[in-house]
C-alpha cells in the first residue's frame, strides 16, 4: 500500500465526519450563490451526491450552469480560533440523474445510508439526485497547512476509485 500523507489523511477524515457542505453556484445573472446541502459519496460512481428540490435555486442555478463549489468544514469549537479551521473547497461538474435509472438508483442508496431519515424525501417528485463530479480542490488542514489538489487525489481521499 503506498504511503498516504497527514493531508490527505486529514481530508478523508473531514469528508468522512461532516455531512454537510455549502454549494455554491451561479445565478442567471452571474452573481454567485451560495446554500446548505447534505452530501454522500457513491464510490462506485465516483463521485458526490446531493438531492435537492426543483424549486430550489440552486437546482436551476447548476441544471443552467453546471460548474459547482462545495465547502466542506469542521465544526466551530467554542473558544477556539476560527482562522485555522480545517476546511476544503471541492470543484466539480453536476449532472441532474434521471430517475430509475441504474446511476439514480446508486445514488439514492449511498444517500439514504448516510441518510437513513430522508428515505421518504427519495420518492417525493419535486426532489432530484444530482452527481458531482470532482475536478479538484483547495485544502486547508489549519494555520500555514493549505494546498491545491488534483481530481485524483480528492477522488482517493473521499475513498473513491480512480476515473
Amino acid at each position: 500500500m503506498p504511503h498516504e500523507s497527514r493531508l490527505t489523511f486529514e481530508l478523508r477524515a473531514l469528508l468522512h465526519a461532516r455531512r454537510v457542505a455549502a454549494l455554491g453556484t451561479l445565478g442567471e445573472d452571474g452573481n454567485p450563490f451560495v446554500s446548505m446541502v447534505p452530501f454522500a459519496m457513491a464510490p462506485s460512481l465516483g463521485c458526490l451526491v446531493i438531492h435537492v428540490s426543483g424549486l430550489a435555486a440552486h437546482t436551476g442555478n447548476l441544471q443552467a450552469r453546471p460548474n459547482v463549489s462545495l465547502l466542506i468544514m469542521q465544526a466551530e469549537v467554542q473558544g477556539e480560533p476560527v482562522h485555522a479551521l480545517p476546511r476544503v473547497t471541492l470543484d466539480g461538474r453536476a449532472q441532474v440523474l434521471e430517475a430509475g435509472t441504474p446511476a439514480w438508483e446508486t445514488c439514492q442508496a449511498a444517500y439514504v445510508k448516510r441518510f437513513p431519515e430522508a428515505q421518504f424525501m427519495t420518492q417525493l417528485g419535486d426532489f432530484r439526485f444530482v452527481a458531482i463530479e470532482l475536478n479538484g480542490a483547495r485544502q486547508v488542514a489549519g494555520f500555514g497547512a493549505a494546498r491545491s489538489i488534483d481530481a485524483q487525489e480528492v477522488r482517493l481521499a473521499l475513498g473513491l476509485p480512480g476515473p
